[in-house]
């Protein structure tokens, strides 16, 4: 999926399941979107979100 996270075995993104949820969805409504994911998957992308967003990309410089 171009390098973004994934949910374990899956091509769901952890941003698509954040989306879903910040549009109003819930867990069942996500759960029937995608049979495969457990409820445990959508709390493993709610936790790795935002210790994504304190990780700190440092661009190495290639001579």
């Amino acid at each position: 999926m171009g390098g973004k996270p994934c949910i374990r075995g899956t091509r769901v993104t952890v941003g698509t399941i954040t989306g879903l949820l910040a549009s109003g969805a819930d867990v069942q409504e996500i759960l029937q979107l995608y049979p495969y994911l457990a409820a445990e998957d959508i709390r493993a992308a709610l936790g790795y979100a935002p210790w994504r967003l304190e990780e700190q990309e440092i661009p190495w410089l290639v001579l």
